[in-house]
Parts: C-alpha cells; structure tokens; sequence
C-alpha cells in the first residue's frame, strides 16, 4: 500500500467535516458582513488549525452590510388578499403599487414582450430547459427594472411554501424593491395576472458600512501556489447547509488530508466572507495575492450536497483533463460544465487570467434546474449525507495535489470575454452589472 493509498484510506474514518458543518449550521444565521458570520470565521479557523494549516491569519474588509426589516405583499384588485413574503438581499426600501405582469421565466424575451413599464414583475427562480445556461436571478432583476418595471418578485419553482432569497445586487443597494414569493403564491399570482390583477408591496430595509472577514493559512512550500476556497456565509433565512456548509465542510477536510500528503507547490487554503452579496471576500483575497503567483483556484461552491462531483472548468481544457484523469484513476464518476460564469468566488480570480476549477455536486436525475432547497428556509443539516463530504473532500485533496504537479496555461483575457459572449452571458452579465469595466 502507497502512501497515498494510506492516506486516503484513513480520510473515510474522518468526520471533522461533518462537526464544522455542525458548528456552522447551529448558528442563528450567518449573513454577510452579520455577528454569525464572523462566529462563523473563528469556527472555519479553528478546523482549519485543527486540520494542520500553518500561518493562519483572519483579514477583514470593508462591505455594505444590509440589514432586513419587514416586507409585505398583496394582491388590492380583483381581490385582496395578503401573501408571505421575504425582502431581497440589498432591496431598496420602499412601497410600490401598480398593475402585476407574469414574465415567465424572466429571460429578456420575455420581458420584451411585454409591457412592464411602471408594473411590479413576477419571474420563476428556473430557467427555460431550452436555454443552454442557467440565468441568474441578477440577471432577470436587472432586465425588468431597465423595462422600467418598478419592482420586482421572484416566484419559487420548488414546492413546500418556501419564498427564496438572494441578492439583487453585488454590495450596493438595488434601484427598486424586490421580494421572494413561494411557488405556491407564484401560481397565484400568474393567474391574478392574466386577470390584469393590481398589487402592492413594501420593504423595510437599509444599507451601511460594515465590515467582513476572510480565513486563510498555508498548507507546503514554494513560490506558487494553488488557492483552495469556500465561502462560509449563508443566506439570514436558514442554516446554509448545503449553501455553502457543505462547501467549506469540504474544504476543511480536504485541507486535513492534504497536510498529510506531499506537495510540489504551497497551497492556500481560504474561507471567504461575504459570497452571497458579492463575492467581496474573494474579491479582497484575490486583491491581496499577486495574480502571477496563483497557478490555478479551486472554489469549492456546492460539493458535499449530492453523491457525485460535477466540475466547472471555466474554459481550462487542461484542468478538465487533470480533473477527468483523477477522478478516472480514482474510480469516481465525474461531470463537467465548460462555460465560463460570474456567481461565484472563482470570478475574481478568473478575471486576473488564473485558471479556475469550480467542485460542484452532480444533481440527482430527474431534478429540476436551480438551487434546489439553497437560499430557502429548507436548507438544513438533515438534507447532507456525511458520507458525501468525506467523499468529496477526498477527490478536492487529490485534484488540488495533481495541480500542485502539473503546469497549466493563463486564461487569455480575450479568450474569456468571447467565451462568455458565446454562451450568452454577456447581456445577462450587463443587466446584472457585472460585465468588467474595461471590457466595454
């Protein structure tokens, strides 16, 4: 027996991933920039120490905090009826009237065809199968509101009564008030719609400095390194288990595993503040590393929820074949995603020309598109199996120990800007405004 043989063998005894999900998941919530976020930070630090991570340093940065208050929603004409509600993230705070106009899907056809012109728009939280990439909830808010709409409400499309949330914006406040329905009220309010129904709805909310927190120490030696990250924040409304629980779970174990096995270059190892509202912390983690010097990241948002890995290549066809390598030699089935794509802490990276593997979970067949129970009150602890994060976290350790060995081209800026534009992401990266500055 090698080794790594033995190594690996005694990462299926390991259940330090579970007890960090735990810990983290016990907290009454862990929103960006919030007291449970940093308690969260000492918890991430204290796995990592455990974990044998050397150097461990705790860096904040400045974020606008939002804080939630009260939203309420109804239906005034044909009828009046009230409906539960929840504010999103950076929502502006305010109260609109006006008539209710169902744009499906929110996709910007969508929204062209019809008249949203000082309404309030209702999109599902899914995307059309026919669509060949996901269309993120920035995305749908921005083409409504630049329609003229004056504010907006995302319909759920998983059922049991839960209204998701989301921010609207990255760390700044959005121009109009939005608000999360369940599928339920979401059916209600495409048949108050066909009905030329009115509606009104309130948000109570604000906006200020704040500040956030980042993790991170080291793992081997060398003047390049491989930077290993999850984000530890979740959404006010529940425990974030899956979203990103299980992601930083993983990360913690696959740190453990890879103090015990050599490497060719140093790893870093992070936990990033602020994921869900910005992807600041990445943000201020990939400000303070010199670009030149990170040979690939590995971002490891949404591994652990489901049995087999899927992986996000973002255009490097040399991580896809490393990646399809180890998993082949390690006996574990693999999916990818090649598409480039701005919503999550790899982006901040990606745009400095670093190579980035995303380690996602392959949804069970038959599941719908999105987020599943993610950024509802339903993400909890007892929808993750702990046999999946030791999993997980074990093909995390191995991929990142193969690119420790292994060189892997630049993104190429030009490259990764026609990628984006051939996928169809740019209008949706416009609305969202995320599109680069000097990419105009």
């Amino acid at each position: 027996m090698t080794e790594i043989d033995t190594v690996v063998g005694s990462a299926w005894h390991d259940d330090d991933a579970w007890e960090l999900l735990t810990r983290l998941t016990e907290l009454d919530e862990r929103m960006g920039g919030h007291p449970g976020e940093r308690r969260a930070a000492r918890f991430v630090a204290e796995s990592f120490e455990d974990g044998g991570v050397s150097g461990i340093e705790v860096e904040e940065f400045e974020m606008n905090r939002w804080d939630r208050g009260r939203a309420e929603f109804a239906i005034t004409d044909p009828v009046e009826r009230s409906f539960g509600t929840l504010a999103l993230p950076y929502s502006a705070a305010g109260e609109v009237a006006g008539e209710l106009v169902d744009v499906g899907y929110g996709t910007p056809e969508e929204i062209e065809e019809r008249d949203v012109a000082g309404k309030i728009a209702v999109a599902s939280t899914t995307t059309p199968p026919e669509k060949g990439r996901f269309v993120h909830r920035m995305e749908k808010f921005g083409h409504a509101i630049a329609a003229g709409a004056e504010a907006f409400v995302f319909a759920n499309h998983v059922p049991g009564q839960l209204p998701p949330t989301g921010a609207l914006r990255f760390d700044a406040e959005a121009a109009a008030p939005g608000v999360g329905v369940s599928k339920e009220t979401g059916a209600w309010l495409s048949d108050y719609a066909s009905q030329g129904a009115r509606a009104k709805l309130s948000v109570e909310a604000s906006t200020e400095r704040g500040t956030s927190q980042n993790v991170h120490g080291t793992l081997g030696e060398g003047s390049e390194e491989i930077v290993l990250l999850g984000h530890y924040d979740a959404h006010d409304i529940a425990e974030g288990a899956l979203d990103n629980g299980c992601g930083i779970a993983v990360v913690a174990g696959a740190a453990r595993i890879l103090s015990e096995m050599e490497l060719d270059c140093r790893v870093r190892v992070a936990g990033v503040g602020c994921e869900e509202v910005g992807l600041i912390g990445a943000a201020a983690l990939a400000d303070s590393l010199n670009p030149d010097s990170v040979r690939a990241v590995v971002n490891v948002d949404g591994a652990g929820r489901f049995r087999n890995l899927q992986a996000y290549t973002h255009g490097s066809q040399r991580i896809e074949e490393l990646t399809r390598e180890t998993c082949s030699e390690w006996g574990q089935p693999v999916s990818f995603s090649r598409d480039p794509h701005p919503y999550s802490d790899h982006w901040p990276f990606l745009q400095r020309g670093v190579p980035a593997l995303q380690l996602h979970s392959q949804a069970p067949s038959g599941a719908e598109r999105g987020r599943g129970w993610g950024h509802t009150h339903a993400d909890t602890r007892d929808k993750v199996d702990p046999r999946n994060l030791r999993e997980h976290a074990i093909l995390t350790a191995l991929l990142v120990r193969e690119l420790t060995r292994s060189e892997i081209p630049r993104i190429d800026e030009s490259e990764l800007r026609e990628q984006l534009r051939e996928s169809d992401a740019e209008i949706g990266m416009r609305a969202a405004e995320v599109w680069p500055d000097h990419w105009e």
